[in-house]
């Protein structure tokens, strides 16, 4: 059977990844905005890891307290971007199967579909801001995923099955373009994934993003070309 388009690009993304860390134990980031899709692309990209034992953590797994995250007010965009996640505890999380040997170790969770009992590990961490500056460097590898603004926000109402708060969405749009004017989070990654057609995502030039024009146009105040 011939794979889908969308399978055979985690395919060939699985075999980029595992060449690029073969015979080491890796942390390997999967980032992008709310909506891009992430959870369930990382969950794919982990069955199709067949070099390592894949490990998957969740970033929103390890949110600050309510009352830490909204300080600076219940909608503050910069409240979403400088407040939501506890870093230290997402580090601490990701980090913790290699130290604990998760490929040898029958409880964890073993997605990779080659491991064998000597597979390293590799750790898949997806979620929102992981490739700014204080993260970068945990990680072997990234994917950033690559979801135009509004088709992001299309996705949020979907998924929370009716319109969201105006002032709820901003927040989080906001801190999105804060995200991009400050960390430019597309020319960090390894791989730059257009994630608008889930049936047919494709590499492309970081510089081509969605996200690379929405930072240029908040920059200038000028829609990019």
């Amino acid at each position: 059977m011939t794979p889908s388009a969308r399978a055979q690009v985690i395919a060939d993304l699985a075999r980029s990844i595992s060449d690029s860390v073969r015979g080491r134990d890796a942390l390997v980031a999967v980032d992008g905005v709310g909506g891009s899709g992430k959870t369930t692309f990382a969950d794919e990209l982990a069955v199709a890891i067949r070099t390592h034992a894949v490990t998957a953590v969740h970033a929103d797994d390890h949110l600050r307290p309510a009352a830490v995250r909204h300080a600076r007010g219940r909608f503050s965009p910069e409240g979403f971007w400088l407040d939501t996640y506890d870093h230290a505890r997402l580090i601490q999380a990701a980090l913790e199967p290699v130290r604990c040997h998760a490929h040898s170790t029958p409880d964890r969770a073993r997605r990779g579909a080659g491991a064998g009992p000597a597979t390293r590990t590799l750790v898949l961490v997806e979620g929102t801001f992981l490739l700014r500056r204080e993260l970068r460097a945990t990680w072997d590898y990234s994917v950033f995923l690559d979801v135009p603004l509004d088709e992001a926000a299309r996705r949020l109402h979907v998924r929370a099955g009716a319109p969201l708060d105006d002032r709820l969405l901003a927040r989080y749009l906001g801190a999105q373009r804060i995200y991009f004017r400050s960390d430019a989070p597309w020319s960090r990654a390894d791989v730059v994934l257009d994630h608008a057609d889930l049936d047919h995502p494709q590499l492309i030039d970081p510089a081509r993003s969605a996200a690379a024009a929405v930072g240029r146009t908040d920059r200038t105040g000028r829609v990019a070309p």
